[in-house]
């Protein structure tokens, strides 16, 4: 009994083993994302910023829109 008991354990304990390690991969890549994530972020906030910048210097700029077809 005990020969049908220990390749169910090993096995138990590869697929264990195997989950964790694919749970730790899975959650580094999550931590990346985020981090991408908020750096584009800061990035539309900066670009924002700018555009803001640029109309309180010059308001006038970008206010009109003349179209001839």
């Amino acid at each position: 009994m005990s020969i049908g008991i220990t390749p169910d354990l090993t096995a138990l304990s590869s697929s264990y083993a195997t989950g964790g390690i694919a749970q730790a991969v899975s959650t580094q890549m999550l931590a990346k994302t985020l981090d991408v994530n908020e750096s584009v972020g800061q990035g539309m906030v900066r670009m924002i910023d700018s555009a803001a910048m640029e109309r309180s210097v010059n308001p006038a700029v970008g206010s009109n829109f003349d179209m001839s077809v």
